[in-house]
């Protein structure tokens, strides 16, 4: 099974199965030793550790403040919300707030979890969960043995040892796709670090190797088109190989041939501030982890022609654009899939302009659905509809209906380049395709756009002749977003023709266009995991109607002639005591 979300990521039950093998794993005493001292490798988040410190637990959407609480003491509102608990990724965030307080908290959560399920019971014991738990525990064994009394040392080491003994059995039952990465990732690193496992290091090695010929296409994509996902994958590829390097031995070829394939992909879909291009259920990944995952490989392959994962790239001077170049995920791919198909994203140096609004999961089903949807992309969409459509099923909501055929094209001219995209979200319903052209100057300074809707074939023609009676004659509305990323300053000049935008580097850009639209600033939104809500911003929004067999509007985003080409962009983390 290739990487999808048919399988929920996170299980709403443990199997029977799973519970009889957690019980066999844990009987007796166990002790574990460390064959190697493991350095930490997953990154987390500082605000969220911060979050965590003061009592504000939030998971899969929801929000629970109780300060002064055991994460452990918590009633879990949801299963998705248990699931996560379980997954220990806290870990890593209470690594990041580091010192003292973030060591003391870890320690007593990671104990509290040994008292309450180190005997195989709680929803824990499934093997994907299971897997990401030994990873984080193992990455972060230097900060959780450090300084504790030697019993609990002995508890959590045995503890490791016996959950990955759980594991060496229960991994072939993982669902695909990032699920079972995790559980073979997980079961590797903890073979590789604990003495006495090495029977499991073979047989996670030819498992990883499987998956990920399985499951990594020849181009180095993934059908979920998730950015994020695709580099959750190559990081747990990456921290396999390490492991398997500090115990002496060599990755499987087809777990080698996966990362070589991935890394350029990566690249491509890199902005030129460091973060992910935020398509399909994706965020700009946790800070620093790109750029980590890509240095750490060692693999330099350039960055190649043409659209990569579906997302077409251009890049002049500071600027980077990427945009979304091919048909939607559909079906058991697309239960996280966006309503986005020639939307696009821009940064200017180490600051994002134009944005999408993002992954919504984070905050709960509202913000989940509503962060799919077309109007939450940068793109035209018409009144009221989204270019695919998300259903409402049982096991999920994934796409359905979304366009069929997409256009990609790129012009490279003596003053820079031309991308040309097209889709037909729209023709099954109202007889119109959007077609849109980004063109970046060669010195990166400007961005001029086309959006146009177009009746292309006589019998699409006839469908708008239908809808145009239907509405009276007034017309199809359309609106096109340019969603803003919060640190961006967006003012409206008193005529109502353009939009000043200042970045915190100090770059001025101006937002004009061409056409009978109405041109308004509107409240939008940021979603991003690590914040507790979504972020307040803003979006330039283009209205207009079409009233003809072609409507076209024309626009340009460039930047002030008073911005030096090459500016000092500092960028500097606020530190507790600065607060």
């Amino acid at each position: 099974m290739a990487v999808s979300d048919a399988q929920p990521q996170v299980p709403l039950r443990v199997g029977f199965l799973d519970r009889v093998h957690a019980r066999w794993a844990t009987r007796g005493s166990v002790r574990g030793t460390f064959a190697v001292s493991p350095e930490p490798r997953s990154i987390g988040h500082l605000s969220r550790g911060r979050q965590l410190a003061a009592g504000d637990f939030l998971f899969a959407g929801d929000l629970i403040r109780q300060p002064g609480s055991d994460l452990w003491q918590i009633d879990p509102p949801t299963p998705r919300f248990e699931a996560e608990l379980h997954r220990f990724g806290w870990l890593a965030d209470l690594a990041a707030l580091g010192g003292a307080k973030g060591r003391t908290i870890a320690q007593r959560w990671v104990l509290g979890w040994i008292d309450a399920f180190g005997d195989g019971t709680g929803p824990g014991w499934t093997p994907e969960l299971t897997g990401r738990r030994l990873i984080e525990c193992v990455h972060h064994s230097q900060m959780l043995l450090r300084k504790l009394e030697p019993a609990d040392a002995d508890r959590i080491r045995g503890s490791l040892r016996q959950q990955a003994v759980f594991l060496g059995r229960r991994w072939t039952s993982a669902p695909g796709g990032l699920a079972r990465f995790e559980a073979l990732t997980g079961l590797l690193i903890a073979a590789c670090a604990i003495e006495g496992l090495d029977r499991f290091i073979g047989p996670a090695s030819d498992g990883l190797s499987r998956a990920a010929t399985k499951d990594i296409d020849a181009g180095g994509g993934i059908p979920t088109r998730n950015p994020e996902d695709l580099l959750s994958l190559f990081t747990l590829l990456q921290w396999a190989e390490g492991a398997l390097a500090e115990a002496g031995h060599e990755p499987r070829a087809g777990h080698q041939t996966a990362m070589e394939r991935i890394a350029p992909v990566l690249r491509a879909l890199r902005h030129s501030d460091g973060g992910l291009a935020r398509f399909h259920g994706g965020g700009r990944g946790v800070e620093g982890r790109l750029d980590e995952a890509l240095a750490g490989s060692g693999l330099r392959a350039a960055i190649g022609d043409g659209p990569h994962m579906g997302y077409a790239r251009l890049a002049s001077g500071r600027t980077t654009i990427l945009a979304d170049a091919a048909p939607p995920p559909m079906r058991a791919f697309s239960l996280k899939a966006h309503a986005a198909t020639c939307a696009f994203e821009m940064t200017s140096g180490r600051r994002p302009l134009i944005v999408n609004c993002g992954p919504g999961a984070d905050f709960g089903p509202v913000w989940s659905r509503a962060s799919r949807a077309t109007p939450s992309q940068s793109t035209l969409g018409l009144e009221g509809v989204s270019s695919s459509r998300i259903a409402k099923r049982q096991n999920g909501n994934p796409l359905v209906e979304g366009p069929q055929e997409v256009g990609v094209q790129f012009r490279k001219h003596r003053n820079g380049t031309r991308l040309e995209l097209s889709h037909d979200g729209y023709t099954e319903s109202y007889g119109l395709t959007h077609r849109r052209s980004l063109e970046l100057s060669r010195d990166g300074r400007s961005l001029s756009g086309e959006d146009m809707l177009v009746a292309a074939q006589k019998m699409h023609e006839i469908r708008f002749d239908r809808i145009m009676k239907e509405l009276d004659q007034q017309g199809v509305g359309f609106t096109i977003r340019f969603h803003l990323h919060p640190d961006v300053q967006a003012s409206l000049d008193e005529d109502l023709n353009y939009v000043r935008l200042t970045l915190m580097s100090g770059e001025v850009w101006n937002f004009g266009f061409e056409g009978y639209e109405t041109l308004a600033l509107d409240p939008s939104v940021y979603l991003e995991r690590g914040n507790l809500k979504p972020q307040t911003t803003q979006q330039i929004v283009l209205t207009g109607r079409a009233m003809s067999y072609s409507t076209r509007v024309r626009w340009i985003l460039a930047k002030s002639q008073t911005t030096p080409d090459a500016l000092r962009d500092l960028n500097i983390e606020m530190t507790d005591a600065d607060e």
